[in-house]
């Protein structure tokens, strides 16, 4: 792999540095997978996901009906949500909109969280890892787009936008985190019935 920034002195070789880029996250990901340290709770975590009585609303949450994971497509409410939010309020159009739109995009959680910790308690524990990383970014996410709520009603929709912006950060890279699970991983397939 070419870790050099320049080719020719002078000349910019446009692949290295998002070669750089890609491994730097790769690398940091895969001392994520390899970090044992929360192992006890994870392992724990994961039977008490195991053990909630779902019956066949666990199968729902899995995405059986569909035939792969629910939790992915879920995830589009609130982040459709939060990105169109970030949208409107990049144009004058008022302050409704993007506020309502936080809103909904908070209420689309839950559904797309069950999903999420569903599909994580059958993780085996380097994808667990990661999944928790996962986790504890779209907390930092909900955490910002509720403070981002929380202002606009109270009438500061700048300091809203502000937290808004915090929230988008968080959910890319939480995204990140979930795509390393599913796609490098390939763990998106479900099991049969």
């Amino acid at each position: 792999m070419n870790t050099h920034l320049f080719t020719a002195p002078g000349k910019l070789d446009r692949h290295s540095s998002s070669k750089n880029g890609s491994s730097l996250w790769l690398s940091s990901v895969a001392c994520l997978e390899r970090a044992a340290v929360a192992d006890p709770a994870i392992r724990a975590l994961q039977r008490a996901v195991r053990d909630l009585p779902l019956g066949k609303r666990r199968d729902l949450l899995r995405g059986r009906p569909l035939g792969h994971p629910v939790h992915p497509v879920l995830v589009q409410v609130p982040i459709g949500c939060w990105l169109s939010a970030a949208v409107l309020d990049a144009v004058p159009t008022g302050r409704s909109a993007p506020t309502l739109l936080t809103a909904v995009g908070l209420a689309g959680i839950t559904p797309a969280a069950l999903a999420g910790w569903v599909d994580w308690a059958e993780l085996p524990p380097e994808q667990a890892r990661v999944g928790l990383a996962h986790a504890v970014t779209n907390t930092v996410a909900v955490v910002f787009f509720s403070a981002s709520l929380a202002t606009r009603l109270r009438g500061r929709p700048g300091k809203g936008k502000l937290w808004s912006l915090g929230g988008l950060a968080a959910v890319a890279v939480s995204g990140a985190l979930g795509g390393h699970i599913a796609y490098r991983r390939v763990t998106g397939r479900c099991p049969p019935a």
